[in-house]
């Protein structure tokens, strides 16, 4: 792959030197004399796959400094002209370049093979079919009448016009609605029907249509554990911040969805795992033990705790599960202040003392932590937010952290009372001294797929669900001279 192919793939664009631009090196180029020593490091010094090209010395004018090692790579520029005469353009990418990995003549970061680090174009992040898809699940929002007649009108449109085999709930087919309904009874005696935590759909499923509101799509993520099919959402519930498409049109868009030609955005989800404490006597002895240790068993602001976490290999996972918007740990039906101490990567970081704290998803980060005062994140950032609710303390503010890092929760051993945790606003329970909640980011996203684009759907649904910056317009002056900072 040459330099220009290479330059492009990557998304990294070099400044070029103002003025004259200099001419190419030419083929036999003066091999200059060099010890043995310094041609080993020379080759060293050549970039690995994946690394961002430098150009050479001769190429960019400069003069060589003494030890300065030569480097032969040639580099095209972001103003470099292409093949027709016209500028090319710098290519746009939303999580930014690569970094490079060397720094300097003689550092480096450690080698990781594990490391991965992806760099996507908005533009080509598009949902593609490896097999024309044949089995769609249709969810839609229950106890809600003015969803029925869109429920059975797209159910009519993919069996009979499309072909396609429709798999909904049991407990939508037995509305009593749909039963009454003569001349919807063909349609549903076709309708493939499961029941949530009895059937297995995960492996059966190509596409998924959401009719309702974000609860529906929320949903929809808690039915699939593993890998998720691409999620079409309509707007037909309350806010529709997560529900891009509008009913009215929507042959003509799961028509092109069917073809493949959809731009989707990878909504990224947390891994959730619930350690209950095997046996109370064991965090009973170890209580005992820092005792006779003199104490020294629990550090703050970032030290290591010498006899580990509390909970992290005591227990047992009793529940594991996968989020899309966000983990809620808060003070439940007692009055007392919620005190939870929080660990990344093993380290004591703070302790939460107020209503409770959110572990959000960047998707999550317009939910409940935008109630609670936080930033509100692209989907497509890879990172966690933490945000306090309510904190006793004026200076705790929202903070958020690397998607690589382990978050733990557990509840202070001095805390009054236990406390309570929800994952997307579902299956509630109570937490104990002992217990740990620990949070990772997940390795499968939701697929959503976009009306427009992924940058253009956040920010319209910013301004229609959450009038972001929305104020009257300022009027422009009519006579500029009769202002005051204008005359003489």
């Amino acid at each position: 792959m040459d330099s220009r192919a290479e330059s492009e793939k990557i998304g990294v664009t070099i400044s070029g030197h103002s003025g004259p631009q200099p001419s190419r090196t030419s083929k036999h180029r003066e091999r200059r004399s060099k010890s043995p020593r310094r041609r080993r490091e020379g080759k060293r010094s050549q970039p690995r796959g994946g690394e961002q090209p430098q150009p050479s010395l001769q190429e960019t004018g400069y003069r060589r400094l003494p030890g300065q090692r030569e480097q032969s790579a040639q580099t095209s520029t972001a103003t470099e002209p292409a093949e027709d005469g016209s500028p090319k353009r710098r290519a746009h990418f939303l999580h930014g370049p690569y970094p490079a990995t060397h720094f300097g003549p003689k550092a480096c970061i450690l080698p990781n093979p594990t490391s991965v680090m992806h760099i996507q174009d908005p533009a080509s992040q598009r949902l593609t079919w490896i097999n024309p898809p044949s089995n769609v699940l249709v969810i839609r929002k229950i106890h809600d009448e003015s969803l029925v007649d869109p429920f059975k009108e797209l159910c009519r449109y993919l069996v009979e016009e499309k072909q396609l085999m429709v798999y909904v709930e049991r407990r939508v087919v037995e509305d009593g609605t749909l039963k009454d309904d003569e001349l919807f009874g063909s349609i549903c005696n076709q309708l493939c029907t499961f029941r949530e935590g009895f059937d297995d759909i995960s492996d059966c499923i190509d596409l998924i249509i959401c009719l309702g509101g974000d609860g529906t799509l929320l949903y929809a993520s808690s039915l699939f554990q593993g890998s998720v099919p691409p999620v079409m959402a309509f707007r037909l519930g309350s806010l529709g911040f997560l529900t891009p498409f509008k009913f009215e049109s929507y042959k003509t868009e799961v028509a092109k969805v069917l073809e493949g030609s959809a731009a989707i955005t990878l909504r990224s989800r947390l891994k959730v795992k619930v350690v209950k404490a095997a046996v109370q006597q064991a965090h009973e002895e170890e209580e005992e033990e820092e005792e006779e240790g003199g104490g020294e068993g629990r550090e703050h602001n970032g030290f290591l705790c010498p006899h580990g976490p509390p909970g992290g290999d005591t227990g047992k996972v009793t529940l594991q599960l996968q989020v899309l918007n966000e983990v809620v740990v808060d003070r439940g039906p007692s009055s007392y202040l919620s005190n939870v101490d929080l660990y990344l990567n093993g380290r004591l970081i703070t302790s939460v003392q107020g209503d409770g704290v959110i572990v959000s998803t960047p998707t999550g980060s317009t939910a409940y932590a935008a109630a609670a005062g936080a930033s509100m994140i692209h989907p497509n950032v890879p990172a966690i937010m933490v945000t306090p609710i309510c904190p006793h303390s004026l200076s705790f503010r929202p903070i958020v952290v690397p998607a690589g890092v382990e978050l733990m929760i557990t509840l202070s051993p001095d805390a009054r009372n236990t406390a309570w945790v929800s994952f997307d606003g579902r299956k509630r329970q109570e937490i104990q001294h002992g217990d740990c909640i620990k949070i990772t980011a997940s390795c499968y996203p939701v697929p959503s797929i976009c009306c427009h684009d992924l940058v253009y759907d956040w920010f319209e649904s910013l301004a229609q669900c959450l009038h972001w910056n929305v104020r009257k317009r300022q009027a422009g002056l009519a006579q500029p001279s009769d202002s005051s900072d204008t005359e003489n």
